[in-house]
Formats: structure tokens, sequence, C-alpha cells
């Protein structure tokens, strides 16, 4: 009994107390991970509704971004898509495009603008004239007695008015640049209906197949046809014709025939007188078109004094 009452009594007391306090970190954390997983869906969605071809141009994007943002071409905004547009224009809403290329498509259609205005206006101008010039050669019993030798139509390059020589009635002395009466007259009342055309004009002089008889001289068909379009051209700036409406005077001799299977035909021998259209000059002249304003009649008098009478 003694023994038990020595043993020492051990007593265990536990302490309780409060819990540390907790941060809002994980709170962050989880707001993150639901961001995540939602961009997460929203990307599987967009490329499971998404077409093969703009999935490869995505990747084509990715794979060389600095590229298709410099030079253009296929890149995730190179399609429609569920997100439309791209590029530098947010006005276009199918495929990318850079500022560059939107400017020059926008002066691209400016430019057909004003040449499709252009080209209707010279519709009107050359249907017009040839009007004018149907009625003034039916009531000109003169100019109707040799209607057979003025041809006018319409080509593509303009208002093509020919007068050709006829076996019995030629227009010119044979193998000589002189003009015949008639051929003045002819000459004189169409320069009087071209004084106020606003297109430049084009004067040719033809010839025959025929050799010119001196030709061994250097005087040939070439010298010929250039001598009898200048002098057709000096009738016409004398009847009204305003000279500064003349894109150019050629000589084009036997190397455009009116009728090729019959090349000394009289008809081939022919004077051409061309209206041209605003295309037609740039075209054949080699140079964009501008305005012609014309001179007042006082400079026209003094720059192009009408020459005198041939003998």
């Amino acid at each position: 009994m003694a023994e038990k009452k020595l043993q020492p009594i051990i007593i265990k007391r536990i302490k309780k107390g409060g819990h540390a306090a907790h941060g809002g970190a994980w709170k962050i954390a989880y707001a993150d991970f639901v961001t995540a997983m939602m961009a997460f869906f929203l990307l599987m969605w967009l490329l499971g509704s998404t077409a093969k071809g703009e999935l490869q141009g995505i990747a084509a994007y990715f794979a060389s971004p600095l590229k298709v943002a410099m030079q253009g071409g296929d890149g995730a905004g190179n399609s429609s898509s569920v997100i439309p547009g791209g590029g530098n224009d947010l006005s276009k809403v199918h495929g990318q495009v850079r500022r560059s290329d939107s400017e020059s498509n926008t002066s691209t259609r400016s430019i057909d603008t004003v040449r499709a205005e252009r080209a209707r206006l010279d519709a009107q101008r050359i249907k017009a004239l040839q009007s004018k010039i149907d009625a003034m050669i039916t009531e000109n019993p003169r100019l109707n007695e040799y209607r057979s030798q003025i041809r006018i139509d319409v080509t593509p390059d303009g208002l093509q008015i020919q007068i050709v020589d006829d076996q019995n009635r030629p227009m010119f002395d044979s193998g000589s640049a002189l003009v015949k009466p008639y051929m003045r007259d002819i000459l004189r009342e169409i320069g009087a209906a071209l004084g106020s055309v606003e297109n430049r004009i084009s004067l040719a002089g033809h010839t025959d197949a025929a050799p010119y008889g001196n030709g061994d001289r250097g005087y040939s068909n070439w010298e010929l046809s250039a001598d009898r379009a200048n002098a057709s051209r000096r009738e016409l700036v004398a009847a009204g014709m305003p000279d500064a409406r003349l894109g150019r005077v050629v000589g084009l001799a036997a190397s455009d025939l009116l009728e090729p299977d019959n090349p000394r035909a009289p008809v081939n021998r022919r004077i051409t007188i061309t209206v041209l259209t605003h295309e037609a000059e740039e075209r054949l002249m080699g140079k964009k078109n501008v305005a012609f304003p014309l001179p007042p009649a006082d400079a026209e008098k003094q720059d192009n004094p009408t020459p005198p009478p041939q003998k």
C-alpha cells in the first residue's frame, strides 16, 4: 500500500487555442482556373465550328505571323469566319486587307468610272457628229453628187470619214498632191462640220499599190501619201477645223489597202479622217489623254494663218 502511494501521478493538460487566420490567395487561384477553363471551352468550340480551310489559314498565320502582317496573303483574317473582318480596314467584313490595298481598289474604281463616263460621252459626240455630217451631205446638192466617194463609219477608233478616189473622178492629179476643185469642196464642208469637235483627229493619206513613176529618185508612194494628207489638212484647217485638234498626220502609202484583193483599185487611193475616241488616242498615240482647250479665235488665226490658195 505504501508503494502504491509513492507512484507519481501524471496529469496531461491539452491547451486549446484558436486557428491562425487564413488568406484569400486561394480565391484568386480558383478564379484564374475558372477563367482558363472558360477560355479553353471557347477555343474548343471555335475550332469545332471552323472549316478545315480556315484552320489551315490560322495555322499558317501562327507559323509566320510577321510575314502575313507585312506582306499580306493567307492569314487568320483571310477568309470569312465566326469573327468577321481583320486587317487595317475595319469596315471590310470578309477577309483580311491592308490599307494600301483598300486605297488602291478605291483608286482603280474611280479611274474605271471616269473612263466609262468618258467613253459614254465619246459615243454621244461621235453619234451626233455622224448625224450632222450625213445631214450636211444630204442637204448639200453638190456634196450629194459625190456621196458615193464619201464613206462614214463608226469604228473602235472613233468616227471614220473616208474620201475615196474614183476612176473617172480622181481627188488629186496623178502622182501629185494637188487637190482637185471638187475634192476641195468636200474637204471644206467637212472641215466646217469639224469646227466644234472636242476630240483629237487623225488624218491619213493612202495610195494604191502601183509604184510611183519617179521612185528611182527617192520619192515614193510614202512621200506622196504624206503630201496628200498634208494638202487635205490645209483645206480642213482653212474651212474652220482647229489645227490644235489634230493628233497626227501620216502617210500610209499602200500599207492599208481598202481592197486587198485588188491592190491597184481606185478606192485604195483615199484620205481618211478619224475623229478619235479618248481611248483610241491613248492607244494609238501612246500617251495619256489630257484636256486640250481650244485656243482663242484670234490666237488660232495668228498661229495658223490661212495658206494661200493652190495654183
